[in-house]
């Protein structure tokens, strides 16, 4: 694509890497196969290819406006347009740029702003989300249904391991996932104890970053990457293996770090250290899984693959091969490269189109009539709980409930 970028971003590190993308665009259009939003919109303007050129004539010099905002933001960053793309164009980083451009030249009216920072404000902080979600989990009965649906019942606690290890590796606790899902890392917890591996402290440490990221606070996100690089530094030179995500949403955000930090002298070669180790809990325990001493239950189960897990990370198979290998009978799922509408704050800024992703979802998870369903992301699991009628888990937790005696 033959790009003119305006004065103003021209040899700036946002200029330089817009450019860099927008020019290994070709105008295919395959794109827009693949893209949630383009399908059940039918709009250029909300696919890949049409917001790609938005984004180019923001940058050119043309004005933004509230019109452009609007299709910027109704984009999932699902990124299931760059695992389509031919030519690799590394969209959610071009998307990132754009939000960011296009935030600075609009006014929002005031709810949308106060609503965008209350959401990066508390639900970013792991204290504060605790108290949110323990407030409605009281007002539940009070709650009208469409709000209760999405006020997950408190989880019971498993079992802490009973011993430590000499091997560690760092678990980061994530913002959200204390509050509406603990058994994923205590379940975690349990599976690294089988393989004879601890999880390092980090108390200090917090939210990934992502939530404000994609928001359009990219600053904060900035500060919340050095805090956690800080606070997970002594346990790297202690020689953690490891810096394991239990939410593939978290882990994306992680494994950029080294991208996000790049211009900041201070934190850039430990964030590239902090990216290296980087992975997500299946890759660290996909070849070990059969040493777990795991007895599959035997009722179907669907799994849900989270964008972040098949076009962030890029694991696709991984644990349904994880799943099948250990006995567990997995149902088909028809578009499973679709996203279910989550996409962590999407689903409360733009519920409507949202909803549609999660029916038609849903409608492709049970059709094999599955009596469990089970993910890799909180944020997918508390969407999917909030209408699925059965179970859902995350896979680690289904893992940690079938383990036999040690």
């Amino acid at each position: 694509m033959q790009t003119n970028i305006a004065a103003e971003f021209q040899n700036t590190p946002e200029g330089i890497e817009a450019e860099s993308v927008l020019r290994k665009c070709v105008h295919c259009g395959f794109c827009t196969a693949t893209c949630p939003t383009y399908q059940l919109l039918g709009d250029e303007l909300d696919g890949p290819r049409g917001r790609i050129y938005q984004i180019k004539q923001v940058l050119e010099g043309a004005d933004a406006t509230e019109e452009t905002r609007l299709h910027l933001d109704r984009c999932l960053t699902c990124r299931a347009c760059e695992t389509t793309c031919p030519s690799g164009v590394q969209y959610g980083r071009l998307l990132d740029i754009g939000r960011d451009v296009v935030e600075t030249r609009t006014q929002r009216p005031m709810t949308e702003r106060t609503g965008r920072w209350l959401l990066d404000r508390v639900l970013s902080r792991p204290a504060a989300a605790r108290v949110l979600f323990t407030a409605a989990r009281l007002a539940r009965p009070l709650l009208p249904p469409a709000l209760k649906a999405k006020v997950p019942r408190r989880q019971a606690h498993l079992p802490k391991p009973g011993r430590r290890h000499r091997r560690t590796v760092i678990v980061p606790g994530g913002c959200v996932q204390p509050a509406l899902t603990p058994r994923t890392n205590q379940a975690a917890a349990l599976l690294l104890d089988r393989l004879g591996v601890s999880m390092a402290e980090t108390r200090d440490a917090g939210c990934c970053g992502s939530l404000p990221q994609h928001l359009s606070f990219g600053e904060r996100a900035r500060d919340l990457a050095r805090r956690n690089v800080d606070a997970w530094w002594p346990a790297i030179e202690n020689g953690a293996e490891a810096i394991i995500s239990t939410a593939t949403g978290c882990g994306v955000m992680v494994t950029e770090y080294a991208h996000l930090l790049r211009g900041d002298p201070a934190y850039a070669e430990r964030a590239e250290k902090v990216s290296e180790l980087a992975c997500d809990l299946s890759q660290f325990l996909a070849a070990q899984a059969g040493t777990l001493g795991v007895s599959p239950r035997t009722t179907p189960i669907a799994f849900h693959a989270p964008c972040t897990y098949q076009h962030g990370l890029k694991l696709t198979g991984t644990v349904e091969a994880m799943l099948d290998s250990l006995g567990y009978r997995l149902t088909p799922v028809a578009d499973a490269h679709l996203c279910c509408g989550s996409a962590g704050t999407y689903s409360l800024l733009q519920p409507a189109i949202s909803g549609q992703l999660l029916e038609n979802k849903l409608n492709n998870l049970m059709a094999g009539e599955p009596q469990y369903l089970v993910t890799a992301n909180v944020g997918c699991q508390s969407h999917l709980a909030s209408r699925a009628g059965v179970p859902v888990l995350h896979w680690a937790e289904l893992l940690a409930e079938d383990l036999g005696e040690a």
